[in-house]
């Protein structure tokens, strides 16, 4: 990911961080949630997101999800949701439904 890449939902400012592993949400100063990651040159996982009580139902868990989709259908990178936050968001947004990692085994017990 471009480091300082970002984007701009509302009063939110997403910032992908890629030393840290996360997407960065932000109202003013504040770091208001965050979408944790691990990347691979094919593939991003996402696996935890947080956004702080004092700013939920302000849309940063959405800005977040938008931001980090949007860059990954860019990279051209598959996406895991492994996160409940991430799974669920993308089952309310079919427009995403082309970037979910299919596995190409179908080994099974």
């Amino acid at each position: 990911m471009t480091d300082g890449a970002a984007s701009v939902h509302a009063d939110v400012t997403v910032t992908d961080a890629p030393a840290s592993k996360r997407y960065e949400a932000r109202i003013g100063d504040d770091i208001a949630g965050v979408a944790a990651y691990l990347r691979t040159p094919d593939m991003i996982a996402f696996i935890h997101t947080e956004v702080k009580d004092a700013y939920e139902g302000r849309g940063v868990g959405s800005a977040l999800a938008r931001t980090a989709l949007d860059a990954a259908r860019a990279q051209g990178l598959r996406v895991l949701a492994i996160c409940p936050f991430f799974e669920g968001w993308l089952g309310k947004h079919p427009e995403y439904a082309d970037l979910l990692y299919v596995p190409a085994s179908n080994v099974s017990d």
